[in-house]
Parts: C-alpha cells; structure tokens; sequence
C-alpha cells in the first residue's frame, strides 16, 4: 500500500508540473513568432528586432487586461480625462517614428515606433498655466518625469506599436513612452497614468536613485 501510495503520489505531482508549464507557456508572449511579422527596414533604416531588447523592468514584465485598461490624465489639469485603451488608439491621429533607445547598461535598439502624440492627450485634458512637468506613471509603480515644454516641442510619442506589431507585454503593452534623444529610463513603460505637475525637481524611480533627472543623451 506504502509504494501504491508514493507512486500515486508522484503521479500526481507530475500532473501538476504538466499543468504548470502550460500555464505558464500560455501567459508568456512568445517573441520569436513576432520577428517573423516585424518590419526589419523603414525608409532605407535597417531596424533592431523585437527581441533585442534587454529586460531590466523592476518588476519583470507586466501582463495588464486591455479591457478593463484605463489611462488617466490628471493633476494640473482643467478636465481630467480617462480613456480606454480603444479611446486612445482609435480616437486620435497616429504617428510613425524611427527613434534608438539608449540604455545606460550599454545598449541600444533602433525600432520603428508609431503611436499618438502626448501633446495631443494633454490638450484634451486642458493643462493648468502653472503646469511645467509632466509626470508618467506605470503599472508596477515606476515613475518619471519630463518636462512639459519637451513633450509638446519635440512631439513624444506615447507608442503601441514598434516595428509594425502591437507591443507585447514584455515591451511595455498597451504603452510605452518614446523619449528620444533622453536615456531609456525615461522610456516608461506599462503607463497607466499622466499627471501634469508644477514642481520640476520631481524625481522618479531611477532618478531618486542618483539617475540624471534631465537624462540627456
């Protein structure tokens, strides 16, 4: 009876390793079936792939549900908005850029981006005139700030696609910040939240670790 009910036993725990493994296959984003969609050249540009990326999130990739997803725009703002993922990426004019992102770590991809325009979100909102920082905020809690003059005058793109397919999560879906010519700390991902701020010195994840706050390449 002792062997019957250790071979039950692991029986048993085999199923659960079995059922494990599936589940996690499921909830994972295989990356390689998307190298073979992506647009590898844009405009005469060779591109990095979708798989060039390093993962240094602080808390690994993020798995969000589009269909609950909210994106709020608040803070220093005359009418705080919140928006549906459909909203956002149906409801106002998309953008294409080639943009590299620099990592600090000794990195870098060039990827083609497309997405709406930050400034776009923020004249809906209706920003306050003492508004000057705009602070970005993630799903695992990540923060960082930029200046609002930057992102109006250099067009940033809150993008949702790159390379011509929809961000995984493993890439920041449904959004990640493209800050050009800053380095990628500023290049928030999973963003649930813009606050619109009139404090400067506010310094995000990274940036109160000792990171430049201005993070210019």
């Amino acid at each position: 009876m002792a062997v019957r009910g250790t071979a039950l036993g692991l029986l048993l725990l085999a199923v659960v390793v079995v059922i494990g493994v599936c589940l996690a296959k499921e909830n994972s984003t295989n990356l390689g079936d998307l190298t073979a969609v992506e647009i590898k050249e844009y405009e005469g540009e060779d591109l990095s792939s979708i798989t060039d990326f390093r993962e240094n999130s602080i808390k690994g990739a993020q798995r969000m549900d589009l269909e609950s997803y909210r994106l709020k725009i608040d803070g220093l703002v005359e009418n705080p908005l919140e928006y549906a993922l459909g909203e956002v990426t149906g409801n106002h004019q998309s953008c294409r850029k080639v943009v590299t992102l620099y990592c600090v770590e000794g990195w870098r991809v060039k990827m083609l981006w497309e997405g709406v325009l930050v400034k776009d979100l923020i004249e809906e909102a209706k920003a306050s005139p003492e508004a000057n920082t705009v602070i970005f905020h993630a799903h695992d809690g990540y923060t960082t700030s930029l200046p609002l003059d930057y992102i109006v005058g250099q067009s940033i793109l809150l993008a949702y696609k790159m390379n011509g397919v929809e961000l995984p999560p493993e890439r920041g879906a449904p959004f990640q910040l493209v800050a050009e010519s800053k380095w990628g700390y500023k290049w928030i991902k999973w963003v649930t939240r813009i606050e619109l701020s009139s404090d400067p010195s506010y310094k995000g994840y990274w940036e109160s670790r000792g990171y430049s706050n201005d993070a210019d390449l």
